[in-house]
């Protein structure tokens, strides 16, 4: 198995996209990007937009390449409604998508997911709300957890995590737990023990204001369990490297966890860490 993080917040946009592929199968999670609209007062400088693009294009060449497209949730940097990346890439595809029906909030259950699928529709060959079930295509299995929290209630709506499975290895996409902050969230970890995760971090950026100390404490507990749960490789990023001091969290989960690895996913694909819209005060002034 190989897992591509094509792009992630610590390569300098808002994504979470991730291709796996297996002896048989590439299966690309979340074709989204997305820059965050206001940061500091501040809008999005030209430099994340030029690579907002650039993932945009790295995203629609894998995705064309693609065997089966998973939509977690219908927030934007998780899914494009054919702005950035175009609907084509679900032309005769497999789209295993968040159930748009139920354990769904009003913006993305009565806008975004039906805009969204009533597009995405007539242009694939099946699209199947995937929460909680599991497929089979040849030696690969993908399986999805129950719909959880995004973040540490049901405000912002629900997302579903997702495994891939071939030849005894696991790899499991949380999507945007934001932590996490609830069991519930890591559960499907801790059932499930795979070899590789990428996790969504807690939202220690707006720490104080849309988390809690104690919040942040709770998921940094439910990703140290990961690493006992028989997890190789932890790679924590989205919402946590928004916050330039993501490193002093990195080391507290890492905390008596030797032998294990834990990382961004720049670091993951041997890049540096590029947290453009933590610095975009700093792009501006230079």
């Amino acid at each position: 198995m190989k897992v591509n993080l094509l792009a992630f917040d610590s390569m300098g946009a808002r994504s979470m996209c991730t291709l796996v592929e297996t002896a048989d199968l590439r299966v690309l999670i979340d074709p989204g990007v997305a820059l965050a609209p206001n940061r500091f007062g501040l809008p999005p400088h030209p430099v994340e937009v030029e690579r907002m693009n650039a993932m945009a294009k790295r995203i629609t060449e894998a995705a064309m390449e693609a065997d089966v497209l998973v939509v977690s949730h219908y927030h934007y940097d998780h899914h494009d409604p054919g702005d950035l990346i175009p609907l084509e890439i679900y032309k005769n595809k497999t789209v295993l998508v968040k159930d748009p029906n139920n354990d769904i909030n009003r913006s993305q259950g009565d806008f975004r997911a039906p805009l969204f699928l009533g597009m995405v529709k007539s242009r694939a060959g099946r699209v199947e709300a995937a929460d909680g079930k599991s497929f089979t295509f040849g030696r690969t299995r993908i399986s999805f957890s129950g719909a959880v929290f995004h973040g540490q209630n049901s405000a912002l709506g629900y997302v579903i995590e997702t495994m891939v499975e071939s030849e005894g290895v696991k790899f499991i996409h949380t999507s945007d737990v934001e932590g996490p902050v609830h069991e519930s969230q890591a559960a499907f970890v801790f059932r499930e023990k795979p070899e590789i995760v990428a996790v969504d971090g807690p939202m220690t950026y707006m720490l104080g204001y849309r988390i809690s100390k104690e919040e942040v404490d709770a998921a940094i507990s439910n990703l140290r369990r990961m690493l006992s749960s028989g997890v190789e490789v932890l790679i924590v990023d989205h919402h946590m490297l928004r916050d330039l001091k993501f490193k002093e969290y990195i080391e507290r989960i890492k905390e008596g966890a030797d032998g294990v690895r834990v990382l961004t996913a720049a670091e993951y694909m041997g890049m540096p860490n590029e947290l453009l819209e933590a610095k975009r005060k700093d792009l501006y002034k230079n």
